[in-house]
Parts: C-alpha cells; sequence; structure tokens
C-alpha cells in the first residue's frame, strides 16, 4: 500500500498535504501563465486583424463568432471539468485503476463530441449567423471564420480535455508548455496566412485551427507515451457508463451554466449588433483588453477546483475549508491588482491595437463599466470552484441560471428595450454578479455548516 501510495504521488503533485497558500500558489501559476500566454495571442490577433484586415473583419471575428464559440465550445469544456473533478477526486482517494479507465473514457467522448461540432457547424453556420442577426457586411466572413474554426473541433476538445487530466493529477506544468507551443505557432501562422499571403479572415481561422492541431498532438504524445497509471492506450479506448455517469452527473450542469452564460451573451450581442459595427469591434476589443483578467479568473477557478477535488477524495473537509478561506483571499488580492493596471494601460494599448479613435472611445468606455467591479466576480468564481470540486454542480448552476444568465435576459428585454443604450446594456453586468454573489454564498455556508459529505468514491 506504501508503494502504491508513493508512486500514484510521484506523478502528479499532491495537493492534500503542506501549506495550503503555496501549494495553491504553485499550482495556479502555470495555469494563469498559460491562459494569460493565450490572451496575449488574442490580442495580437486582434492587432493583426484590426491594422491588416480592417474593423469589419475584426467585427466579423470577434462578434457573433465569438459568443458563438463560447457558448459552444464553453459548453464542452466545462463538461470536460466533470472528468477533471471525478480523476483528481480519485487520485486523492489513491485509485488508480480507476483513473486509467477515466482517462480513456473521457479522450473518446472528446473525439466523438468534437466530429458531430465539426459537422454540424460546416452546414448550420450561416443560418445561425442570420438568426443572431450578424451585420450584413460581416457575414460572410463570419461564416467563413465559423466553418474553418470548427473543422479543429477534436483537436481543441481533445487538448483541453488532456491538458485537464494532466492538471487532475496536479501537472499543471506541462499544460502550460505545450499551450505556449501553441500561442506561438498561431501567432507564426497569422502573420504567414495574414500579412504574407493576404488571406484574410479564412487566414486567422486557419492559422487558430492549425495551432490547435499542434497543441492536441502534444498532449496526445504525453498521454500515449507516459508508462504511468494515466497513459492512453488507444487500443483499448472504450467508455465506462459508470464512471462516464459520474463525470456527466458534474460536467453537465458546469457545461450548461458555460451554456447559459453564452446563451446571454448571445442575446446581449444581438443589443450590441443593433448599436452599430463600431459597437461590435468596440465590444470586441474591450474583450481582447480584459480579457487577461477573465483568463486568471479562469485559470483560479480551475486551480482551486482541482485543489478541492483531491482533498475532497482524500476525505480532509477540514482541509477545503481553510482552502476556501485562502483562495479567496488570494484571488481578491490578485483582483484588485489586475484591475487597477487595465485601467492605467487601457487607453496606451487601444491607440496600438487599432487608429479607429471611435472604437477607442467606446471601448474605454466599456471597460469603465466593468472593470471596477470584478471584484465582485471573485466570490462567483472561488465558490462555484469549490462546489464543484467537492462533486455539488447542479445547485450551484441552478443559482448561476437565476442570479447571472436569466437577470440578464429579463435586463436586455425589459431596461435595455425601454433605453436601447450602450450604458444600459453594460449595466446588467455587474448587477448580475452581486446577486449571484449573496446567493452563492448562502449557499455555501448551508453545506460547510452541514460539513460536506462523505467522499463515497471507492463503491464506484
Amino acid at each position: 500500500m506504501k508503494d502504491h501510495t508513493r508512486k500514484t504521488r510521484s506523478v502528479g503533485s499532491d495537493l492534500t498535504e503542506g501549506s495550503i497558500w503555496k501549494k495553491l500558489i504553485l499550482y495556479f501559476l502555470p495555469i494563469a501563465a498559460g491562459t494569460l500566454f493565450q490572451q496575449l495571442y488574442n490580442a495580437v490577433d486582434a492587432v493583426i486583424v484590426s491594422r491588416f484586415v480592417g474593423t469589419e473583419a475584426l467585427a466579423a471575428v470577434g462578434g457573433s463568432p465569438a459568443t458563438l464559440t463560447q457558448l459552444i465550445i464553453g459548453f464542452f469544456v466545462a463538461l470536460s471539468s466533470g472528468a477533471a473533478v471525478v480523476i483528481a477526486q480519485y487520485f486523492g482517494s489513491r485509485e488508480q485503476e480507476k483513473i486509467t479507465i477515466a482517462v480513456r473514457t473521457s479522450v473518446l467522448l472528446c473525439v466523438v463530441i468534437g466530429a458531430v461540432l465539426t459537422i454540424a457547424m460546416l452546414f448550420c453556420a450561416d443560418p445561425v449567423l442570420r438568426l443572431l442577426r450578424t451585420p450584413e457586411e460581416t457575414l460572410t466572413q463570419a461564416g467563413i471564420y465559423m466553418r474553418i474554426y470548427f473543422a479543429g473541433s477534436i483537436f481543441l476538445l481533445v487538448f483541453n480535455m488532456g491538458s485537464g487530466i494532466l492538471r487532475a493529477i496536479g501537472d499543471s506544468r506541462r499544460p502550460f508548455l505545450y499551450l505556449v507551443v501553441s500561442c506561438l505557432s498561431n501567432i507564426i501562422l497569422d502573420i504567414l496566412f495574414v500579412v504574407v499571403f493576404h488571406w484574410g479572415v479564412a487566414g486567422v481561422a486557419w492559422a487558430t485551427t492549425i495551432a490547435q492541431g499542434i497543441s492536441f498532438l502534444l498532449v496526445m504524445i504525453k498521454l500515449l507515451r507516459t508508462k504511468e497509471y494515466y497513459r492512453l492506450d488507444l487500443s483499448s479506448l472504450k467508455i465506462n457508463m459508470i464512471i462516464l455517469k459520474r463525470m456527466l452527473a458534474i460536467g453537465v450542469p458546469s457545461g450548461l451554466q458555460s451554456a447559459m452564460y453564452g446563451v446571454s451573451n448571445i442575446i446581449l450581442q444581438v443589443g450590441v449588433n443593433s448599436l452599430g459595427t463600431v459597437v461590435v469591434a468596440s465590444w470586441s476589443m474591450s474583450g481582447k483588453l480584459d480579457g487577461v483578467y477573465w483568463a486568471v479568473s479562469s485559470a483560479f477557478g480551475t486551480a482551486i477546483m482541482n485543489f478541492v477535488a483531491q482533498n475532497y477524495g482524500a476525505g480532509k473537509m477540514d482541509r477545503i475549508r481553510s482552502c476556501a478561506k485562502t483562495g479567496f483571499l488570494l484571488f481578491l488580492g490578485g483582483t484588485v491588482v489586475i484591475s487597477g493596471l487595465l485601467l492605467l494601460l487601457a487607453k496606451p494599448l487601444l491607440h496600438i491595437f487599432t487608429t479607429d479613435q471611435g472604437v477607442i472611445d467606446t471601448t474605454w468606455f466599456i471597460m469603465l463599466m466593468f472593470v471596477p467591479f470584478y471584484v465582485l466576480w471573485t466570490v462567483v468564481e472561488t465558490f462555484s470552484g469549490i462546489l464543484r470540486g467537492i462533486g455539488d454542480a447542479v445547485k450551484p448552476t441552478i443559482i448561476t441560471a437565476l442570479g447571472v444568465c436569466l437577470l440578464r435576459i429579463i435586463w436586455i428585454l425589459t431596461a435595455f428595450r425601454i433605453s436601447p443604450t450602450l450604458m444600459v446594456l453594460c449595466i446588467c453586468y455587474p448587477l448580475s454578479w452581486l446577486v449571484t454573489d449573496v446567493a452563492l454564498l448562502i449557499y455555501y455556508k448551508k453545506r460547510s455548516r452541514e460539513g460536506f459529505a462523505s467522499p463515497g468514491l471507492k463503491h464506484i
């Protein structure tokens, strides 16, 4: 038993022992660095599109296509979090054989879903874009971008699943390195296809798809060649229905939560589209800038979810409570720092990204409406991550659905319809964060008083 435990811990990082804040920071940093590097690529991508193709192309890539991608890919990436939680819990409870089965199940699931997405988007891209009232001048380019982007669905989903598997066993370094290689490849291909070959929006899409293929190969090589228990054997790929059911019990609510964000954002995108091309481009540009914060936020949510999941599997409930306090304070401090830097650097960066003064002024206004209120989001990310880590995904999803998504939809159908201005559109974001904060804190305190629940993994 001792030898088995020692072997299990050697392949990843054991988050169930040692200083909580040190372990959390060391585990979080590679995840954050990877997502920040990806945001750097997104910023470079925006500069290339804006400078060498134009504002309409920027709107074509960053308007409805970006919102649709967030909805569709976001759902399935969030779905994969169910696999990560299950694997992390098995790691904490030292159940080696079940990790092996879970890896094979999750990878095969991604391949199937990716193939379906590629075929579906080939035929449905244009009708969906029209349904979203995509501006006519950007419709053709947006359709081209969507079809090429989703051609790499299998690459994207398997890479995210593979990265989730590695992080679940405590290895956050390798996914970071793979992401760096992918992003650098994307930037180089962007320059080659757009600046040199003048392929326009199609060049941007092909650069992204090929880069996703590179990241897919890297993570697959690792999973196929490792000698450890999370090794992927293609000859024995099959779905274990018992473990799949457990993954889906956590992943589906998380995926629905992501999808509900996407649906509410699509409805909001319709409102953005109704305000004209400049606002569409500015909305996209603000996303490139404050994407830095959302990248860090997402990385923190992943880190705390896996941290809690390992400790849940090990049955260390007191450590979960300590993690909640420590993690929240660390994230809150980081949010304040990043928000301040964004407000300080936004205007100089905007002049680098675009020469369109209308886009610059509108983007700055959007950021003023969002950035100062990011401290409200720290509660949502921290405590929803903790609850997912213990396998409680349904009620937090319901809370988020009501507090964030439904409230935004009601807002756009009432307040924005009465006063269709950019300010009214923006207000619904911080308002929805505040409402969700209150509800999540009440629910978390209730679960904490109950002592959470027994891990109960051995019989699965």
